[in-house]
Parts: C-alpha cells; structure tokens; sequence
C-alpha cells in the first residue's frame, strides 16, 4: 500500500500511455465496467447531475458530455433517470482513445441517445453541451493541469460540471486492490485500479482546486462508497462547502 497515502500518487496509470492499447485495453474496459457495478461508480455521477439540472430548473431536455469516458457504462443510469423524469437526454461519449471508442460503440450500438466522439478534452469547443461530466476522469491530471482541465470542462459546458472521483483512502485501496485480482487477470486492472485510488482526492485537495479563478462556486460531497461527487455550476449560488464530508482521514 503507497505509505499513508497522504499525498496524491502522481504516477502515471497504464492507462495514461497512448502508444500502447490494442485487445488488452479493449478487454480492461470491458473489466472496468464489472468493478464499476461493484463500487457502485455511477450514482456520484447522478447525484451531480440531477443537483445541476435542479438548478437549472428542470429542463424537459438535457445534453451530458462525458469526458473520459471510456466504454461509458456509467451514463446507463443516466438514461434510465431521465426515462424516469420525462427528460429528453443526449450523451455525448468522449475519450481520446480509439479502443474507448470502439468499445463504446459497441455497448450503445442500440442506443439512439448516445454519441461517440474520439477527441481530446481540449479539442473540445465552448458550450458543447449542457453538462461535462468526468467520472474517475480528473485524476489522471495533477497540478497545474488539473486545474486547466476543470476550468477547460467548465468551458465545454453552457450549465457546469459534475466530476465523480475517488476518495484517497486506505479502505477503497484495500478494497479495489483485491476486486481488481478477484475480477480480472488484465495488467490494466490490477494496475491502475489500486492506483487510481491513490491519485484520488481528499477534501482539501478540492479546497485548493476551488482557489483557481473561475471555480470559486465549486462544491463537493462525499458519496458512497469512497467516492466524491463535484459540481461546478456556471449560475451563482453559495457554496456548500463540502457537504456531506466524512471524517474519515
């Protein structure tokens, strides 16, 4: 286990190396998708979701780009919700991979609500889309980076950003070190999926993002299981200043 995990890994994930890929990555996509049933990946995402369309005053349609996203397995809950409120949704998957893409088509290729796009976040034009999502998507940036792509997202989108992370902590590592060997044999897994958890984030890591212009508005809640749901609204509203934070350092 990386010592304490106090600080945020900055290694990079396998991932992260866009010279390799091919059947494996293809294959650890499809793996990603069991443990992201497990962990429950998708509801931080819908909580963001719904708190931005709430705010937004319940619009009947509703644009989602998800960056990073990607087979895109997590927007299924997304759609079913918005059966559910009578919201006609459009999901827009974006991921800069052609695996991603490729797998994406595959498991939407019924679905007339979704779109693939193989591009990179910032190829991306102003107000694509309602909201941007990033579901396990903003750890792979740190720094300066991190705060360029949050405030890229927050370009990207005419209502504001729901970002769904992982909470850096001892519990989430244990447990998704050994999900990732019960699950999957793929190299991808049972190396990226513990070290995602340690390039993850703790509340004062968001409440240094905040300090960047342009993201004073950002508020984040702590979601099960170990997961933090981020919103970034483009209307002004006060913040809540880590609802829901659970003191589990």
């Amino acid at each position: 286990m990386p010592r304490a995990l106090q600080a945020r890994d900055s290694r990079p994930e396998l991932m992260d190396d866009l010279t390799k890929g091919g059947p494996k990555l293809r294959e650890a996509l499809v793996h990603l998708r069991r443990l992201n049933r497990l962990f429950g990946a998708a509801a931080p995402t819908l909580y963001g979701v719904r708190r931005l369309w709430r705010e937004a005053g319940c619009p009947r349609t509703l644009s989602i780009l998800d960056v990073g996203s990607g087979s895109g397995d997590v927007n299924r809950r997304l759609l079913r919700w918005a059966l559910e409120e009578g919201v006609q949704l459009h999901v827009t998957l974006v991921d800069k991979t052609e695996e991603a893409a490729k797998e994406a088509a595959l498991y939407y290729w019924k679905e007339s609500r979704v779109q693939i796009r193989q591009a990179d976040l910032f190829e991306l034009e102003a107000d694509s889309a309602d909201i941007v999502t990033g579901t396990q998507f903003i750890h792979h940036f740190e720094g300066a980076e991190l705060k360029k792509a949050v405030q890229q997202m927050l370009r990207v989108s005419r209502l504001g950003v729901a970002l769904n992370d992982i909470h850096r902590h001892w519990l989430p590592w244990s447990a998704v070190w050994l999900a990732a060997r019960l699950v999957s044999r793929n190299p991808y897994i049972r190396h990226d999926g513990p070290l995602s958890v340690a390039k993850g984030f703790r509340a004062e890591d968001w409440e240094k993002l905040r300090q960047h212009p342009g993201l004073e508005g950002l508020d984040y809640s702590w979601r099960p299981l170990f997961r933090y749901a981020v919103m970034v609204s483009k209307s002004e509203r006060p913040s809540d200043h880590g609802e829901a934070e659970e003191e589990l350092h």
